[in-house]
C-alpha cells in the first residue's frame, strides 16, 4: 500500500466512536446520522469564494484547499460525516487519459476510448499520483479527530467512481443520453470491456486503499450512470466487476456505500455486490427501496434535492416522511437522493440537518 506523508491507522480502530460508521454497519444508534451529497458545492458562498481563486481540478489536487472546503461544509451544516472534496474522474490522468471541465458541458475526454489498443495502453501503475486526495483526508481527519460535544466523532468519507461509470465516461467522452458507444463496446467486444473494467478496478482499489490509510472511515462508490442499464445487462456486464471492487474495498476494513441514480429496477441486484449500504435516489420511496435492497444492507437517502427549495413547513414534512419510512430501523443514513444543486438555500440545508436530529432521536 502506498504510504502517505504521515500515515494514520485505518479508521476501523475508532469506528465505535462514530454514529455514522455504526449506522453503516447496521448497529443501533441514538438517532439517524445525516450528511448530504455535494454538501461542499456551488450553493454555498464559502465554496464559491474559493472557486473564484481556484479551478475545480486545482481544488481537488491541492490538499490544503480540498480539506478546507470539506471541513467548512461539514461544520456549517453540522452533519455527521464529511466527504472529501474530489472528482470521480481524477484516476483518468494517471491512467494516461486527459480530460477537462468545459463550461456548460461538464467533463470532456477529447480522445475517447474506442479500441482494444487504447484500452491496452491505459496504465495501472501510477495510482500513487493520486496521493493528494489521501493527503487532504489526513488533514480533515486531524481536524475532526476529537469527539464532539455529544461524544460522537464525525465520520470521514472517501470515495471512488464505480468501474462502469468511469468506463462510460472514457468511452462516451463525456455525458450521454443513450450511451451508444459504451454499449456498442460492451455488447460487441466483451473481452475488451472486461479488460477495461479490470484495469479500472486495479487503479480504484489502490486509490481506495490510500484513502483508508489516510483516515477515511467509509468509502462511497458512485455508479452515477448505472440507471442506464437493463437488469440483465447490469448482471452480465457490470455486477461481477463491481462486486470485485466492493470486496476489495471491504477487505481494507471499512464499510462501503454504493450509490447510483435511477436504479430502482437494479436495487436487488446491486445489493449482490456485498455493499454495506445502498444509496437510494428520490424516485423510490425509502421503505420500498429498502425492501428491494433486502435485509443484508442498510440504506442511505433519500430526500429529493429539489425539495430543499420548498417552504420550510413542506420541507420538514418531506424530511419526516423519509424518517417515518425508515421507522428507526438500524442501518438508515439520512441523505438526499442526489447532490445539492446550485442555488439551493443554505438555511434550508442547515434546517434539514437539525430536523433529522430532532425527529429521529430515540
Amino acid at each position: 500500500m502506498t504510504d502517505v506523508s504521515t500515515p494514520i491507522e485505518s479508521s476501523k480502530r475508532n469506528a465505535i466512536d462514530s454514529r455514522f460508521v455504526r449506522a453503516c454497519l447496521r448497529q443501533q444508534v441514538d438517532r439517524t446520522p445525516v450528511w448530504f451529497l455535494r454538501q461542499a458545492g456551488r450553493y454555498m458562498p464559502e465554496y464559491m469564494a474559493v472557486r473564484r481563486q481556484h479551478s475545480l481540478l486545482d481544488i481537488c489536487r491541492t490538499p490544503d484547499v480540498a480539506a478546507e472546503v470539506t471541513i467548512t461544509a461539514a461544520e456549517r451544516l453540522d452533519v455527521d460525516a464529511a466527504i472529501i472534496f474530489a472528482d470521480l474522474l481524477l484516476p483518468f490522468t494517471p491512467m494516461g487519459l486527459d480530460f477537462e471541465f468545459v463550461n456548460g458541458e461538464g467533463p470532456v475526454v477529447h480522445k475517447p476510448i474506442r479500441t482494444r489498443e487504447q484500452i491496452e495502453a491505459l496504465r495501472t501503475d501510477r495510482a500513487e499520483d493520486l496521493i493528494y486526495v489521501a493527503k487532504a483526508i489526513e488533514k480533515v481527519r486531524r481536524h475532526f479527530a476529537a469527539p464532539r460535544t455529544d461524544g460522537d466523532r464525525l465520520g470521514i468519507i472517501g470515495f471512488i467512481g464505480a468501474p462502469f461509470t468511469l468506463a462510460s465516461y472514457m468511452i462516451e467522452g463525456g455525458s450521454s443520453r443513450n450511451y451508444v458507444e459504451m454499449k456498442r463496446l460492451m455488447y460487441g467486444v466483451p473481452s475488451s470491456w472486461s479488460l477495461l473494467m479490470e484495469k479500472l478496478n486495479t487503479v480504484l482499489a489502490e486509490y481506495a486503499a490510500q484513502q483508508v490509510q489516510a483516515g477515511a472511515d467509509v468509502i462511497q462508490i458512485f455508479d452515477s450512470w448505472a440507471g442506464a442499464l437493463a437488469v440483465n445487462d447490469y448482471r452480465d456486464f457490470v455486477l461481477p466487476h463491481t462486486r470485485d471492487l466492493v470486496q476489495r474495498v471491504k477487505a481494507l476494513g471499512v464499510p462501503v456505500i454504493y450509490f447510483g441514480v435511477d436504479t430502482a429496477s437494479l436495487l436487488s441486484t446491486m445489493s449482490e455486490t456485498g455493499c454495506d449500504v445502498l444509496g437510494l435516489d428520490w424516485r423510490v420511496p425509502l421503505d420500498e427501496g429498502w425492501k428491494l435492497a433486502g435485509d443484508t444492507c442498510g440504506v442511505q437517502g433519500n430526500l429529493d434535492p429539489i425539495a430543499l427549495f420548498a417552504p420550510q413547513d413542506l420541507l420538514k414534512q418531506r424530511v419526516k416522511d423519509v424518517l417515518d419510512k425508515a421507522a428507526n430501523r438500524p442501518g438508515h443514513i439520512f441523505n438526499l437522493g442526489h447532490g445539492i444543486v446550485p442555488g439551493t438555500p443554505v438555511d434550508n440545508v442547515i434546517a434539514v440537518s437539525k430536523w433529522v436530529k430532532e425527529l429521529s432521536a430515540r
